[in-house]
């Protein structure tokens, strides 16, 4: 495993949208490892592939309840609505209001190619969103609806 740059700022690779992973192999579960220990090392609580440059639908999440993997995220549902402050590991030192569902169902892929579904209320409802919509080239001061 090894950690990866975070790409920050104005860098293009985070406004294009990543594609579908087509095979899980070795090498995405590398990538996955990766992506995880870069998160946990910069202390944030998602991270998405292309915000380490790959253009791969891939994010991991981590809210303090144990390491979420998915590949190929897609919302099915989503519910309510909250806003709070939120920040980016690609965008340091920038945070704002941004409004999102307060409850979401997203179905996925695990590492071993299997369906998934995770249902998230939230923190881990914004987390999700905002990781998803990295993989869309959306990032969160797009949504801001009050800078701090």
């Amino acid at each position: 495993m090894a950690i990866r740059i975070i790409r920050q700022d104005d860098d293009p690779v985070l406004r294009k949208k990543a594609k579908r992973v087509e095979k899980i192999d070795d090498r995405i579960h590398l990538l996955l490892d990766d992506m995880a220990e870069t998160m946990y090392h910069a202390d944030g609580v998602g991270l998405a592939a292309p915000q380490v440059g790959i253009l791969k639908a891939l994010i991991v999440i981590d809210i303090g309840d144990g390491l979420i993997e998915l590949i190929n995220p897609e919302v099915i549902e989503e519910d309510g609505e909250q806003c709070d402050n939120e920040g980016c590991l690609s965008l340091p030192g920038k945070s704002g209001k941004v409004i999102r569902p307060d409850r979401v169902k997203v179905k996925g892929l695990d590492r071993n190619s299997k369906e998934i579904i995770i249902e998230g209320s939230g923190l881990l409802a914004r987390a999700i969103c905002h990781e998803i919509d990295h993989l869309n080239g959306i990032l969160f001061i797009d949504r801001v609806i009050d800078e701090e």
